[in-house]
């Protein structure tokens, strides 16, 4: 049974499984895509959706709302328990829609796991309509720990790591080579020389739902001293990165 679990975790870790539960953190997110993209009747895309929690929140305000993911396993998931449509397997690297195509792409802690990440971007960008916006989040380099678990002498262990991203990349990558993490420069390089304009980037803490479920005040406590941070230079800190480009060009 622990070797099962072990492997479902590294599993989980490697492609990148979005969550399976919605709860206030992930209502947080949306609602910082509703402030910074067109989301009533407007053709999303949610590039690695797993199951498909954001595309279920997205149909709140657009039917017109497709889920892409690499594993068929989650895909199924989502089709039969969630019974949602438009759900297609697919690598984010090469994206299975005509150019010009989508309002909104939305990315969700998706780019640290693809193959190759300036191909998942520049795919985003090509399937965007002039005018649209691609909204990322990723893993923040600075953060204090590596959320996705890490390895040691050929064993995975999940978990969070404390400081393994602000090692120097040769050991970094030793220690998680099945998933990047960004600094704010490294992460617009992927940008770079692609028909876009940096709407908005910031850095977002933790909500700390599980925390909140177990012991509530404490979480509470935490998740309001964290969203605080976000409003000072310590928001470089946080744990994710939270990207808004947009498309150049006339429609």
């Amino acid at each position: 049974m622990r070797v099962e679990m072990r492997r479902s975790a590294e599993e989980a870790a490697r492609l990148g499984h979005p969550s399976y539960v919605w709860r206030a953190g992930q209502e947080r997110r949306l609602n910082l895509v509703r402030q910074w993209t067109r989301l009533e009747d407007a053709r999303v895309l949610v590039d690695g959706c797993g199951i498909g929690m954001y595309v279920r929140a997205f149909r709140r305000f657009t039917p017109h709302v497709v889920g892409i993911d690499i594993d068929a396993k989650v895909l199924h998931m989502g089709a039969t328990s969630l019974r949602l449509p438009m759900l297609c397997q697919a690598a984010g690297e090469w994206l299975p829609f005509p150019e010009n195509t989508f309002d909104t792409v939305f990315s969700h802690e998706v780019i640290e796991h693809v193959m190759d990440d300036r191909a998942t971007v520049a795919e985003m960008v090509r399937v965007l309509k002039p005018g649209g916006r691609a909204v990322i989040f990723c893993p923040n380099r600075l953060y204090f720990f590596e959320t996705h678990g890490h390895y040691w002498r050929g064993k995975y262990h999940f978990g969070n790591t404390p400081l393994i991203n602000w090692l120097p990349n040769p050991l970094r990558n030793r220690l998680a080579p099945h998933v990047r993490a960004y600094t704010s420069r490294g992460l617009r390089r992927l940008f770079a020389g692609l028909p876009v304009r940096m709407v908005y980037h910031t850095q977002v803490y933790p909500g700390y739902d599980n925390i909140i479920a177990r012991w509530p005040r404490l979480g509470r406590a935490m998740r309001a001293v964290a969203h605080a941070l976000e409003h000072t230079p310590l928001r470089a800190f946080g744990l994710s990165h939270f990207l808004v480009v947009e498309k150049l060009g006339s429609g």
